[in-house]
């Protein structure tokens, strides 16, 4: 049964990554008293005109610069009377000097034009054509604005999280001469390798599914209403991802043809054409903008796009002021709360009010306004673990050095790697797509935040999980930058998935929260630091897709993203493999189809071996600090 009910522009902005702030902003009465709105609809190369709001401050004594948000999750409330109760990226902005702007990007809500999901970048604009993109409407939105507004100073900043900030980071590309600051925020950058949809063409179902089945409605013309909710009938997202069967059953049983994109997205299995147009981050080169990227190491949708924007920028704009920020935080949780603690972990500081204090607010006062000095780091980051905020002139640090842990006999996680005596040796469990590993040990329907920090001790306990891991640690073990899995294995199937999961697991001993409403035992604590998937399949290629010769050893490489952590000393690093991990990854057949149009028949039982000797020695690779 489907069942879809109206729900107002807030609940989008909840679904969809661009939250509102639970920080206290300025205030309705506050942003009426001394902000006098404006709407425009600002035409572009091609003439589609885009809903824009313009907040201006009323009693300017000198030039504001102007901040400029574009984004697919509405710049409600609409009217020239009506004033949002907050503006700009935090409450300090409000209070600065700023002029605002607020852009409903082409396609959606009060704008015109037509909707593309990420919008492919056309390149070099023809001379007599007309192309469009989401760096020309950037382009012509910010000219725009500084021949039309009055007031500012001619410079303008950028910024968004998540969607916008994949708005923003297209923004960047070709930019306007008044654009001298951006802050792509968790950007969206490659919806196949490592942001939201997939990771290493390993499908998140119950992102991507409760995503589109808000967003992805067709909006045939300009309107101030325009979002549905899905109900799934259950809080039990696990049972109903479960019960739903193959991904081939979710149009004919939910959407019933009304979710085009999640059409165009089971068209695609594979990184063809379709998704390649779609990696923004090909085109980040030779950026003039400086640059400040913010991703939180917990953020379950964009933490690949945060930390490849800024390597990508770094590589190929070498003259371009290119900050990366990163911190204990969610998706977008540095914009609102304390930052203090997520899930069950604590991080012993109001992390999120340092950084829009002392980081985000600075960052754009220097360079739109001159005020201050460009004291902040090239790599402001937060160390988790030990809890404190570190500032480096790379990231990562030169000075870390490489370092591998092997997987070992009995359940061991070392660096000495296997002897001669270990020959032939490996693990094997049974992986069945019907009893998938869940993700999170509680009940819920969406893909849960704290899931990249969470207890691992459910999975654990199970067969179907492989566990390895060190003595206590007689000292602090810090790592940095990305970490990668080589693991050898066979499966008894033709594909397969394979989940790595990097653990600190906390002594005995460790002290429960105070207050603790939830009742958690942090003694023996398995907190999730990293895990990431590879479908098999693609382990040599996401265009050419190969298949596993049952039985037969291989070799599967990737990488997990980068982490800043300090197992403490008395603590223990473990390593947990395994094949499904449910419902975060949609599940794989272990036979070597279209899993996008697979059949319930196509799904089977694989006996899944790792191995761990001389010539096969399945492995850890990551930096260390000293």
């Amino acid at each position: 049964m489907t069942r879809w009910t109206a729900l107002g522009f807030v609940g989008i902005a909840l679904c969809c990554g661009s939250q509102p702030r639970t920080a206290a902003g300025q205030g309705l009465e506050y942003v009426k008293a001394h902000y006098t709105k404006y709407e425009y609809r600002m035409p572009m190369r091609d003439g589609v005109r885009l809903f824009t709001a313009v907040y201006v401050p009323k009693d300017l004594t000198q030039p504001a610069p102007i901040l400029l948000t574009r984004t697919p999750y509405s710049v409600a409330p609409y009217g020239v009377d009506r004033y949002k109760g907050d503006l700009g990226p935090s409450p300090l902005f409000g209070k600065a000097g700023y002029i605002f702007a607020y852009q409903d990007v082409r396609g959606r809500w009060m704008s015109e034009g037509e909707f593309v999901n990420m919008r492919p970048y056309r390149g070099e604009k023809q001379a007599g054509a007309e192309p469009i993109d989401e760096s020309s409407d950037a382009w012509d939105t910010i000219n725009w604005l500084t021949q039309n507004v009055e007031g500012h100073n001619g410079k303008v900043g950028q910024w968004g999280i998540s969607y916008p900030g994949f708005y923003t980071a297209a923004g960047i590309i070709d930019a306007h001469p008044a654009l001298k600051a951006a802050s792509p925020q968790a950007p969206v950058t490659d919806w196949f390798i490592g942001d939201d949809w997939h990771h290493n063409g390993a499908f998140l179902v119950t992102h991507a599914f409760n995503f589109l089945s808000v967003f992805g409605h067709p909006r045939p013309e300009p309107t101030r209403k325009f979002d549905h909710k899905f109900d799934h009938d259950t809080p039990d997202g696990y049972s109903f991802f479960l019960g739903m069967g193959p991904l081939a059953n979710a149009d004919p049983k939910y959407f019933k043809g009304q979710i085009a994109f999640w059409n165009e997205v089971m068209s695609h299995g594979t990184y063809d054409d379709f998704w390649k147009a779609r990696n923004l981050r090909q085109h980040l080169k030779e950026i003039r903008p400086a640059v400040m990227t913010v991703g939180g190491w917990f953020d379950a949708e964009n933490l690949f796009g945060a930390l490849e924007t800024y390597k990508k920028i770094e590589a190929t704009s070498p003259r371009t002021t290119n900050m990366l920020v990163m911190g204990p935080w969610s998706h977008g949780g540095w914009s609102r709360g304390d930052g203090a603690s997520l899930g069950h972990v604590s991080f012993n500081s109001k992390t999120g009010e340092f950084y829009r204090e002392n980081i985000e607010f600075p960052f754009f006062e220097f360079h739109l306004k001159g005020k201050g000095t460009q004291a902040l780091p090239e790599a402001f980051v937060f160390e988790t673990g030990r809890n404190q905020w570190r500032r480096h002139d790379r990231w990562p640090p030169p000075k870390a050095s490489p370092r591998r842990l092997y997987l070992r006999e009995g359940g061991r996680l070392s660096a000495e790697p296997p002897t001669e005596n270990d020959s032939g040796a490996f693990d094997e469990y049974i992986s069945d797509p019907a009893k998938p590993v869940p993700y999170i040990d509680r009940i819920a329907t969406g893909m849960e935040k704290e899931y990249m920090l969470a207890d691992q001790r459910s999975a654990a306990r199970r067969p179907d999980v492989l566990v390895y891991q060190t003595g206590e640690l007689e000292r602090d073990f810090t790592l940095v930058g990305p970490i990668q899995a080589n693991l050898h294995v066979s499966t008894s199937g033709t594909d397969s998935d394979w989940v790595v999961k990097l653990i600190d697991v906390y002594p005995n001993d460790y002290p429960d929260p105070d207050p603790n409403p939830s009742g958690v035992k942090m003694g023996g604590y398995q907190q999730l630091v990293r895990g990431d998937v590879m479908r098999g399949k693609f382990r040599k290629s996401f265009d050419h897709p190969e298949p596993f010769q049952p039985g037969e050893p291989t070799s599967v490489s990737f990488a997990l993203q980068d982490v800043y952590h300090t197992f403490r000393a008395g603590h223990r690093v473990m390593v947990q493999v395994q094949s499904t991990w449910f419902p975060l990854i949609d599940r794989n057949p272990q036979m070597f189809v279209d899993i996008y149009k697979a059949k319930e028949a196509d799904f089977q039982k694989a006996t899944q071996r790792v191995y761990r000797w001389r010539v096969m020695p399945s492995h850890l690779e990551m930096l260390v600090l000293p």
